[in-house]
């Protein structure tokens, strides 16, 4: 499911080929889809969540929780998988979320809300990602 290296674009124009419409919007130029749209908000399926964009993997289904906030939410990503960027739009400082392999936006991640004993709530957009489920 992963691409290899050498098949990840190498411009945008490249993605966007690759990519649907919604799905460029999120991922390459950091949109976010509308809350409780998402294919995935309150998906309970086992598996692993991939980048939509590269197939790299970013988050156990079992670190995924209810938050309520109208997008899937995940208290923690697998080690390496998901790079932190401070976001200073929309007048406030945030931290974005985005892939490590291909620098696909995600979402952002909230820390000291109280959701999890990890206190972290990575909140990603359903575009961004794609569940592949447990075998078995």
């Amino acid at each position: 499911m992963s691409l290899d290296e050498s098949e990840l674009p190498r411009t945008e124009d490249e993605w966007r080929v690759r990519l649907s419409p919604e799905e460029f919007r999120v991922l390459r130029e950091a949109g976010t889809e509308r809350p409780w749209t998402g294919e995935y908000v309150d998906t309970k399926t086992p598996g692993v969540y991939h980048c939509r964009a590269c197939g790299a993997q970013l988050f156990p289904s079992d670190t995924k929780f209810d938050s309520h906030c109208g997008w899937p939410s995940f208290d923690d990503a697998l080690p390496g998988a998901v790079k932190e960027i401070d976001d200073h739009s929309l007048g406030m400082t945030r931290t974005e979320i985005r892939c490590a392999r291909c620098d696909s936006h995600l979402g952002h991640v909230f820390r000291g809300e109280g959701f999890t004993p990890k206190d972290t709530r990575h909140c990603v957009n359903s575009v961004s990602i794609r569940l592949e489920p447990s075998q078995g």
